[in-house]
């Protein structure tokens, strides 16, 4: 079977090397029949698993299309071509092609297919190449945003601050969710917007940047109904414990019904421990904020540097720079 799907793509390949021929009487390469058989032999290689000859076929149509003007086929063309690289786990040259498709197809006037060759491409690279990722996603938002479409692009800079925050990039973080909290505000989705500060907050203060996460909580109260809210409740409480130092009020708002049941968001992924010094003990509290922190990794998956689950216990020495008290003087 493969030996023949193999036969049959070189088939292809010889008509379409025809149809690019010129003679006394074609003087024009025939792009569009050499495009299609080009595309056909891309077809037979792919299903008889010869994924190096598929990925060149689709090359040679996308070159046939961008010759003929046709730039939607092209892109469609180099977008195949990345995704036969994706077959033989050449992440980073498949987002390559994909990343080049998204520009050709927003030359053409086709920014949605655009936004969703780039979200493919970041989904492709996240596990690899995070930091790649969060810019496709950005590029990705950007598209959406320009269109108008908020929703589409709130939702991709949500993914971005999640890898910002797994990788422990708590300051572009921290811009990233500030600008999703602006979405959601300009879309009038006010409880998302609460739970966005709280996001920010928490990133803030995994920064060892109190006044930032105060100065965050002050700016939200112009949010409609956030002042008053349990969001601002337990952010006023949680700074307040961490102001004063105590323990045992920043354990209380971290085992709160609100922080310990959030949604499986960057807002539950960026609850951090403070950066402290070494020399200290690991209180509950700083535990707590730990595990909280971690719970956005997924299927194994743990931030860099950082130890185990289980890896350390109340009492323990520090070896994550999440000792109590802070050693800053807070205030």
């Amino acid at each position: 079977m493969a030996a023949q799907k193999i036969n049959e793509g070189l088939e292809h390949l010889a008509k379409a090397e025809k149809c690019l021929k010129t003679g006394f009487l074609k003087w024009k390469p025939d792009y569009d029949s050499a495009a299609s058989e080009y595309g056909k032999a891309a077809v037979a290689f792919k299903n008889a698993k010869q994924f190096e000859q598929a990925k060149d076929a689709c090359l040679r149509e996308a070159v046939a299309h961008e010759n003929n003007r046709a730039l939607f086929h092209a892109a469609k063309a180099y977008e195949q071509a990345g995704m036969m690289l994706k077959e033989m786990q050449k992440l980073p040259e498949a987002v390559q092609l994909i990343e080049k498709a998204s520009m050709m197809y927003l030359e053409n006037g086709t920014p949605d297919t655009a936004a969703m060759a780039l979200e493919r491409a970041g989904k492709l690279i996240e596990n690899v190449d995070p930091e790649k990722a969060v810019q496709l996603y950005q590029q990705t938002a950007n598209v959406f945003e320009n269109e108008e479409r908020l929703r589409q692009a709130v939702e991709l800079l949500g993914k971005a601050s999640r890898l910002l925050v797994r990788g422990r990039r708590f300051d572009e973080a921290a811009l990233s969710i500030q600008k999703e909290k602006n979405i959601y505000k300009e879309i009038e989705n006010y409880p998302t917007c609460y739970k966005k500060t709280i996001a920010q907050v928490l990133v803030h203060l995994h920064r060892n940047d109190y006044v930032a996460a105060e100065r965050c909580v002050r700016e939200s109260y112009s949010i409609p109904g956030f002042n008053g809210s349990e969001d601002c409740t337990a952010l006023e409480q949680l700074l307040e414990g961490y102001d004063q130092q105590d323990q045992d009020q920043v354990a209380e708002v971290c085992n709160s019904p609100l922080f310990k049941y959030m949604d499986n968001d960057v807002s539950a992924s960026s609850r951090p421990s403070l950066p402290l010094p070494c020399s200290r003990k690991v209180s509950p509290s700083a535990v707590r904020l730990e595990l909280l922190l971690r719970e956005e990794v997924q299927d194994g998956c743990a931030f860099p540097g950082w130890p185990a689950a289980g890896g350390f216990a109340v009492g323990d020495a520090c070896s994550s720079s999440i000792c109590w008290p802070p050693s800053r003087v807070l205030g």
